[in-house]
């Protein structure tokens, strides 16, 4: 992969400083890193928000050429920089920042290169929906927070703009969507048109402004709000609308493949590089997730066997979909029933981790304006700085498609001991840098919820055989990713060939199994970081448990496995050798 270098010389002691190079290299290293963070942050409005930066909550982010463009230059002189940097020397902690930092130039740089910023939507998600999901999150304490929502609301049509001229980059190049996500876009598209603007959920925040707030303060507030979205991004989205009608739509790609795109074939390597962090190819990919397959399968038979029930393998499947007991008959029931298991998890944490964090999560529905086509769940990161708790984001819709055995799964990952710990511990840390805090490393973010949902089995989380044939069928979802996400962008297979290895063997509703095909589709690469991730996060658990024997401390590995922030699996996999050699050494 493009900058992903191995820490060879990672010794055993975490904090050794080689002498001499050590000085002359941190204070350079040094200036670089809060140099790029600075940078990062007057790029990123909404990172600087999170940060507490006041005037970042006026300001949408510039996705425009010219923007990339002055971005690469300026990655490419921090790159310059490090490269410039001794080769060798320092401590660990700043071997790890150096690397690291390459690392995290280099991506960005190939995401540049192959201009990502043409395909600016998926059927999960796009700049369309960016504020929606920012409304959520976003405190009205104060008038002047209103205004500064108010601010972003006008800014809007020029960020829809912009946005659409990428797209229209990618129709005249060929880099696009299918049509089968196209027309998903499209139809969310109509709808956020035709809302009229008076009922726009992006108003939302406005509801939210302290009682004791004068009323006509308040109603002056709320006149602007619907006033720049009536006037300005109404007129915004009808413009996208007939843009993906007359323009994209006819341009949509025919296959669904992203190997079928011009330069496809590197590109969907790059993708599978950079959101593994290895450098697995898709055919090890898709072997691997065959293997899985099979092995997953026949843990789910003798699960079935436990319960006593007398039918084959698709019978069971089927009884689990359609008996009324696994069901919640209101939303809010699926939502306490959510609270209750997340906070069975909450008393069992302090047995498992050393340390924990401050800032709490709470258990929300999935907004409605985007439940349709939503994922079952997510997890909504919170904000210290600006007194926003944690989300973990529960789709209420379509009851008779979220069963209740896999909650306790569901729970585990997107919450706690998943998102939400690893998320909130990570922002929370000392001594580590912020670009690596709030680094976007999706084989390890979303590794360890795959591990935590594993991990509840320890936990004792799964109270009956159910519950633990939904933690399989979740476990089997993500091993048929790797064979579905592989086999339709390198192997060029057809939807029915893709679906079929979740609908033969998960519990998955129908309406779950086709919101992740469309996903896997729209966003390829993404979903291979799960299974890889987490196999490799247990791997190394392995190895230190088997190394120390009874000198090996669950809570200590999960502290060395969550306090240095998120980190690409070599270099996860070397700071974990490092610690075990460090506890070996440790006196009791």
């Amino acid at each position: 992969m493009p900058g992903f270098r191995k820490l060879a010389g990672l010794a055993a002691a975490v904090v050794l400083a080689l002498a001499g190079t050590a000085q002359a290299d941190s204070p350079a290293l040094t200036r670089l890193i809060s140099d790029y963070e600075a940078w990062s942050l007057s790029d990123d409005p909404f990172d600087a928000s999170r940060e507490g930066d006041r005037a970042a909550l006026e300001r949408l982010p510039d996705p425009s050429p010219a923007a990339d463009a002055r971005r690469r230059a300026a990655l490419v002189a921090f790159r310059a920089r490090l490269q410039a940097l001794p080769a060798s020397g320092g401590d660990a902690k700043d071997r790890l920042n150096r690397d690291f930092l390459g690392w995290t130039l280099d991506r960005r740089i190939a995401s540049l290169d192959f201009d990502e910023a043409r395909m600016p939507f998926n059927s999960d998600g796009g700049f369309d929906q960016t504020l929606a999901y920012i409304a959520g999150g976003t405190p009205m304490r104060t008038a002047a927070d209103a205004r500064a929502w108010i601010a972003r609301l006008k800014a809007a049509p020029a960020y829809f703009d912009a946005h659409i001229t990428n797209a229209r980059r990618g129709a005249a190049s060929g880099f696009t969507q299918p049509r089968s996500t196209v027309e998903q876009v499209l139809a969310r598209a109509r709808a956020a048109a035709a809302t009229p603007p008076a009922e726009d959920p992006l108003l939302s925040p406005l509801s939210r402004l302290p009682a004791d707030m004068p009323a006509d303060t308040r109603a002056a507030l709320r006149a602007e709000a619907e006033a720049a979205v009536r006037d300005g991004l109404q007129p915004a989205r009808q413009r996208f609308v007939q843009f993906l009608e007359t323009e994209y739509l006819p341009a949509a790609r025919k296959s669904l493949g992203a190997r079928s795109l011009p330069g496809g074939e590197a590109y969907y390597r790059w993708l599978v590089a950079d959101h593994t962090t290895t450098r697995m190819t898709p055919d090890d990919i898709h072997a691997i997730g065959l293997a899985e397959v099979a092995r997953i399968r026949r843990e789910m038979e003798g699960v079935i066997g436990e319960t006593g029930f007398k039918g084959d393998f698709p019978a069971f499947l089927a009884m689990l979909r359609s008996d009324p007991r696994f069901y919640s008959d209101s939303r809010e029931a699926l939502l306490e029933k959510a609270s209750r298991i997340a906070k069975r998890i909450d008393d069992e944490l302090p047995a498992w981790f050393a340390t924990l964090p401050r800032l709490p999560y709470g258990v929300r529905p999935v907004p409605a304006e985007i439940e349709e086509t939503y994922t079952t769940g997510r997890y909504f990161g919170g904000s210290a700085a600006r007194g926003v708790a944690g989300g973990y984001m529960v789709n209420t819709s379509r009851l008779d498609q979220r069963p209740l055995y896999e909650l306790p799964a569901l729970t585990l990952h997107e919450a706690v001991p998943g998102h939400h710990l690893q998320i909130a511990l990570a922002e929370e840390a000392t001594g580590v840098p912020r670009f690596r805090r709030s680094a976007d490393v999706t084989a390890f973010t979303e590794g360890w919820g795959l591990y935590a949902e594993k991990l509840g089995g320890e936990m004792g989380i799964y109270r009956d055989p159910y519950e633990r044939f939904g933690r399989l069928s979740y476990e089997m979802w993500r091993a048929c990713r790797l064979v579905a996400d592989t086999g339709i962008h390198w192997k060029g297979w057809t939807l029915d060939q893709a679906r079929a290895c979740f609908t033969e063997n998960s519990a998955l509703s129908p309406l779950n199994i086709e919101v992740e095909l469309a996903r896997y589709v729209s966003w390829p690469g993404q979903a291979l970081a799960y299974k890889t991730g987490e196999m490799r996060i247990v791997a190394v658990r392995e190895a230190a448990r088997q190394r120390l024997g009874e000198r090996f401390d669950i809570r200590r590995f999960h502290d060395a496995v969550l306090l240095a922030g998120p980190l690409p699996l070599d270099m996860l996999e070397t700071r974990i050798k490092a610690w075990t050699d460090a506890e070996a050494t440790r006196r009791p």
